[in-house]
C-alpha cells in the first residue's frame, strides 16, 4: 500500500498563481493519494502512478482508505480526550471528507488548525474547501517541510497557532518522502523543539516490513517521476522520529491496529491484510 499525499519540495513560491506552478505531466504524491482515494483533482500522470501502486500491491487502495481512517481516530482522541485546541497538519494534501479540522473542530469548535502543503492544487482547494467552524479557525499554506525555519515563522501559522500552549504536529505519510540525505530526523526534531511540553506528534510512515517480497526499486518506481521519491522505512527508523517522546497506547505499530472503532467500518485489504504503514501518536513530556 502507498500513495500517502505530502507537503514537500516547493521551490521558491513566488507570485505566480497557483494554477500556473502545475506540471500535469509529473505525477505528485498529493494527487496520486487523491486518486487512490477515489477523488477527482488528479491528472492522467497520477492515475498512472497509481495503477502501477495497485499493479504491485492489490491493496493499495484499501490501505489508503485504512490510513485515513487512522488520521481520523487519532485526531479523534487529540480534541477529544487529551484535550489539544491546536493541530500544524503538516503534509495534509488535497482535501476531503474527514478532514483534521472537521474531526478536531467536530469535537471542540473552537479548535485551530493550519494545513501545510506543497502542491498548488492543495492551495486551490484548501481556500475553497477547508471552511472553519464559526468559533475556530483554520488555514492553509503552500510550504516546503524541509524548511521548519519558513512554516514555524510564516505570518498566518503564527496568527492562528500560539506555540507556547500544546500543539499537535501531524506528519502522516509525509516522512516517506523526505530522502535520507535530507535528514528527516533533524527536521523531526525541529518541530518537535519548537512546541511545548504537552504537545502530541501523529506520525505515519510507509514500511515493507509486511512486504518481504516486495523490492524496494520496483515498489518506489512510480514516484521516481515526480518531485518526491519514496523511502520506506522499518519500525525501528519511524520509532526514532518519536525519540524522547512518550508514546500513547499500542505505541507504533500498523495503522489499522491503533485503537480500531467497532464502530467504523474496515474493509478487507486484499493481499495479506496488511496496510504497509506504521502509524502512532506521541506526547512531549
Amino acid at each position: 500500500m502507498a500513495g500517502f499525499g505530502d507537503g514537500l519540495r516547493a521551490s521558491s513560491i513566488g507570485d505566480a498563481p497557483p494554477l500556473t506552478r502545475i506540471d500535469p505531466t509529473i505525477p505528485h504524491p498529493a494527487r496520486v493519494y487523491d486518486y487512490l482515494l477515489g477523488g477527482k483533482d488528479h491528472f492522467a500522470s497520477d492515475r498512472e502512478a497509481g495503477e502501477q501502486l495497485i499493479k504491485l500491491s492489490p491493496g493499495t487502495r484499501e490501505g489508503v482508505r485504512a490510513h485515513r481512517h487512522f488520521l481520523r481516530r487519532a485526531v479523534r482522541h487529540l480534541a477529544g480526550e487529551a484535550g489539544i485546541t491546536q493541530f500544524l497538519d503538516i503534509g495534509t494534501g488535497i482535501p476531503t471528507q474527514g478532514n483534521t479540522h472537521e474531526i478536531a473542530q467536530g469535537i471542540n469548535p473552537e479548535a485551530r488548525v493550519v494545513y501545510v502543503d506543497n502542491d498548488p492544487i492543495v492551495l486551490v482547494h484548501g481556500r475553497a474547501l477547508l471552511t472553519s467552524s464559526e468559533e475556530g479557525r483554520t488555514t492553509v499554506i503552500e510550504a516546503d517541510l524541509r524548511d521548519p525555519e519558513s512554516i514555524l515563522a510564516h505570518p498566518q501559522v503564527n496568527a492562528i497557532l500560539d506555540f507556547t500552549r500544546p500543539v499537535a504536529i501531524i506528519m502522516a505519510g509525509v516522512l516517506h518522502f523526505v530522502t535520507d540525505d535530507d535528514k528527516p530526523g533533524e527536521l523531526v526534531e525541529r518541530y518537535k523543539a519548537a512546541v511545548p511540553s504537552g504537545s502530541h506528534l501523529l506520525l505515519s510512515h510507509i514500511t515493507l516490513d509486511f512486504a518481504p517480497q516486495v523490492a524496494e526499486g520496483e515498489f518506489t518506481k512510480p514516484y521516481d517521476k515526480g518531485p518526491a521519491s519514496m523511502v520506506p522505512r522499518t519500525h525501528a527508523q519511524v520509532n526514532e522520529f518519536f525519540q524522547d517522546w512518550t508514546f500513547l497506547a499500542p505505541g507504533l505499530v500498523e495503522v489499522v491496529t491503533w485503537r480500531p472503532d467497532e464502530n467504523e467500518y474496515q474493509e478487507p485489504i486484499p493481499g495479506g491484510g496488511h496496510a504497509w504503514a506504521y502509524g502512532g501518536v506521541a506526547v512531549k513530556p
